[in-house]
């Protein structure tokens, strides 16, 4: 009998526990709304697409937004050469004039030329079919990867840090 107490008391804590545990795992989501600061931080912008004075730094989610609060959240502890970091939403790329880097959302990839040959990160996901941003994201083996395209960011004159190059799943010179 009071084996089968410890029993039923332990399968009871491992079923409220459960959840709780599975929480704690990072989403694809979660990890990819960290990694957009970050990028930012490993990229080399020339002086004419910087943001002016005290300016924030404006990065943009183009087309439907998969990231929510987790991206302003992860934007607030980020700054680059002391410039905080602002999160605008819109629904197309032709709008996205002031931004340096821009997550572009699968129902969105046909506007990537609408970015021309303006220095603006441009970031897609894995989920999209047809053309990829600078910065590509994937899931491979249940992890975030990337995958980054050199030769489009010399096109638009950004200059990516080697050692964001050397986290990259490839690179395409």
């Amino acid at each position: 009998m009071r084996r089968r107490l410890i029993l039923l008391i332990g399968l009871a804590a491992a079923t409220l526990l459960h959840p709780i545990a599975a929480s704690a795992e990072p989403t694809d989501v979660s990890v990819k709304a960290a990694f957009l600061p970050r990028f930012v931080r490993y990229v080399t912008w020339p002086p004419a697409a910087m943001p002016r004075g005290s300016d924030p730094f404006v990065l943009c989610v183009i087309g439907s937004d998969p990231f929510g609060q987790l991206l302003d959240q992860a934007a607030g502890t980020q700054s680059i050469d002391g410039r905080h970091i602002v999160i605008r939403r819109m629904n197309s790329a032709a709008a996205a004039g002031d931004c340096q880097a821009a997550f572009v959302s699968a129902n969105r990839v046909d506007e990537l030329s609408d970015f021309g040959g303006r220095p603006v990160l441009t970031v897609t996901d894995g989920s999209a079919a047809g053309p990829h941003g600078i910065i590509h994201f994937v899931v491979v083996g249940g992890r975030v990867r990337f995958f980054i395209d050199q030769a489009l960011a010399e096109r638009r004159h950004l200059n990516i840090s080697s050692r964001l190059l050397a986290l990259a799943l490839g690179v395409r010179q």
